[in-house]
């Protein structure tokens, strides 16, 4: 039986967006469908078995303005069990001490809904100095960890190799 795959997105400049579009390319195991969160309540996330939710981080550790305006949709959610990937975009350099910051709170309040997170991402390889995107062995990131202002050179990598991740897990 194949899995149901949503990833729900909010992209204010595109970046978001165009990360959501590479993963759904660069799966080739996962039916994957892409929502935009603007345009798509987050109660359509409840019809999938398997969730993958994208956010960025913006200024100074400030959620992407589409996810700020359903935020407090997502408590009313019961993801009881769901299991749900995560990713971000945020900027490493300029950003140093919130860099994926959204990407940690979005990950607190979809546990705190009772999801499984899976498709944690090693920290190693960025320069920050803070992040509530941190596990708590501050070893990998709760999520996929983009930054397509300082290392875009390695977004496709990433992706291919997450992906490659998520599918080990869910079909093996």
């Amino acid at each position: 039986m194949a899995l149901n795959v949503g990833l729900f997105f909010g992209s204010t400049t595109c970046y978001t967006e165009m990360a959501a579009e590479k993963i759904q390319q660069a799966s080739q195991r996962l039916n994957i469908e892409l929502f935009n969160i603007k345009d798509t309540p987050l109660s359509h996330t409840l019809t999938y078995d398997v969730l993958i939710l994208g956010i960025s981080t913006w200024d100074f550790g400030e959620l992407q303005e589409d996810w700020e305006s359903h935020w407090d949709e997502i408590s009313g959610l019961d993801l009881t069990d769901k299991v749900v990937a995560l990713f971000g975009l945020g900027d490493q350099l300029g950003y140093t001490d919130w860099f994926q910051d959204a990407l940690g709170m979005l990950h607190d309040e979809v546990v705190a809904a009772g999801a499984v997170v899976i498709g944690h991402w090693p920290n190693q390889g960025y320069q920050f100095t803070h992040s509530k995107a941190l596990n708590e062995g501050q070893t990998h990131f709760v999520g996929l960890s983009l930054d397509e202002e300082n290392q875009y050179e390695l977004t496709d990598s990433r992706i291919a190799e997450w992906i490659h991740q998520l599918e080990a897990t869910l079909l093996d």
